[in-house]
């Protein structure tokens, strides 16, 4: 049998014996056993593969017997399904995509909970700085590229685009794989590529490319006119200095990527990978210059309680965070 669902955030987890192979996860029969957890990432040369890389290694260095399996898939429309049916134990989901399902769905038994935050993503459109495109403005009646075709960056960007009020005056395309864009962005098949956060390996693709990056974020009417659109987004800042040629800080708009967790994953488990993720922050952040965002603090104060799988809120509760 498999085990059942949590009621409420630390509230009593009646647990069965988890069949061994389930989502492949395989529960130690000794304690000096490993414990492998599969996490489901996207396609190659985005953001969530390097983040998915850069968490084992860091959860491996504080655990060494806590081994995270990466999978890969289409991005975050698919994660989700592949959790909700237990073909995976985590999954990495984009900010609209997470904010879509769990505002429908989130705290409700069998649902899929959150165990943490990842990063702020702030959406940009990347452009050459070679080239005459100043403002989002300008991307009418030219091809862009809004990601992989299952990555919760593509919803981001359609919303950027109708912020603007260009979404029709603009051809959208779609990747198979994410690392396609900043070639596509080089040689002139698109005018722009849409991403977004800190330490985006498609951004910095095109910055470190000879034609240098310009990044186009949205007017402040059109920050406005996505947040008040799309309930899950915030007002966010990616820094000066974040990306080689970018001198001033860029506001914008965006969400927090989250890790969830397949609806029946063992509280146990959760709270070892819970605990070894609180350890493994500065190995991320070596790692990766958005891996110091996943942080106890910010899971706390970006997710609500009843979205949160039992063993992180009873994590950030033994940690000293309050939980809203």
């Amino acid at each position: 049998g498999r085990p059942a669902r949590a009621v409420r955030p630390g509230g009593v987890i009646r647990r069965t014996v988890l069949a061994a192979g389930v989502a492949g996860f395989a529960m130690p029969s000794r304690a000096e056993d490993p414990l492998r957890l599969t996490l489901a990432t996207a396609t190659p040369g985005g953001g969530f593969p390097a983040y998915g890389a850069a968490l084992a290694d860091s959860v491996r260095e504080v655990d060494p017997k806590l081994l995270i399996e990466l999978r890969n898939t289409k991005g975050s429309s698919e994660n989700v399904p592949l959790l909700e049916q237990g073909e995976v134990d985590l999954g990495l989901v984009q900010g609209e995509v997470a904010s879509e399902y769990l505002l429908r769905r989130g705290g409700e038994p069998g649902s899929l909970r959150v165990v943490s935050a990842m990063y702020a993503t702030a959406g940009l459109f990347v452009v050459r700085a070679d080239g005459p495109l100043r403002s989002i403005g300008d991307l009418r009646g030219r091809r862009v590229a809004l990601g992989a075709a299952g990555s919760g960056l593509t919803v981001m960007g359609r919303a950027f685009l109708r912020g603007e009020g260009i979404e029709g005056e603009v051809e959208a395309i779609t990747l198979e794989r994410a690392g396609e864009g900043p070639a596509m962005v080089a040689d002139g098949r698109v005018a722009a590529l849409f991403g977004g956060g800190v330490g985006w390996p498609g951004f910095r693709a095109v910055a470190d490319g000879p034609g240098g990056a310009r990044f186009l974020a949205p007017s402040e009417e059109a920050i406005g006119r996505i947040l008040e659109a799309n309930p899950g987004m915030r007002r966010l800042v990616i820094p000066a200095g974040s990306y080689p040629g970018q001198d001033a800080a860029i506001a914008s708009a965006g969400s927090w990527s989250l890790i969830l967790s397949r609806p029946d994953l063992p509280e146990e488990v959760a709270l070892r990978f819970a605990r070894a993720l609180g350890q493994a922050r500065d190995g991320l952040a070596r790692r990766l210059p958005q891996g110091g965002e996943t942080d106890p603090a910010n899971t706390a104060a970006a997710v609500p309680a009843s979205w949160l799988h039992p063993a992180a809120f009873r994590f950030l509760r033994e940690a000293g965070y309050s939980v809203r």
